[in-house]
């Protein structure tokens, strides 16, 4: 991954090097393009970073880069969802895994029916758990 620098400023980014190839088509480039002739069209290698494991349902991760320590380094913005949509969003994936669980009570269902109905319980408690919806337990499926 590449990043597309001018005036010590980031522009382009992630920045791949068939960009680079089409904004200077009439350069011939090298199957492999040193770093040095990277710099010579402000295009630097980006040091990647882990991305955190945050709940997509709850936040917002974006990537930006900034140098640091004259090296490119990918860094991530984790941010909040307004709170409805954090709920509505916690409480949609909670709905699926009720649907997806009504066939355990039905009365041929092969399965412990009073464990299934103690876990869609749980399920449907979450909403009461403390710091909802931002941290949630979620029950273990029997």
């Amino acid at each position: 991954m590449y990043v597309k620098v001018l005036n010590g400023n980031p522009v382009s980014f992630p920045y791949e090097l068939s960009q680079l190839k089409n904004d200077n088509s009439s350069t011939s480039f090298p199957a492999v393009i040193p770093a040095s002739v990277l710099a010579d069209y402000n295009v630097f290698e980006v040091a990647l970073t882990a991305r955190p494991d945050i709940d997509s349902r709850t936040h917002k991760v974006t990537q930006e880069v900034a140098e640091v320590n004259g090296v490119w380094t990918q860094e991530w913005i984790i941010q909040r969802l307004p709170t409805e949509q954090a709920i509505n969003n916690v409480c949609a994936d909670r709905n699926i895994q009720l649907s997806d669980s009504d066939w355990t009570q039905l009365p041929d269902s092969p399965v412990d029916r009073v464990a299934w109905a103690v876990y869609r319980q749980a399920l449907r408690d979450v909403t009461t758990q403390l710091n909802f919806p931002w941290n949630i337990q979620w029950p273990e499926s029997p």
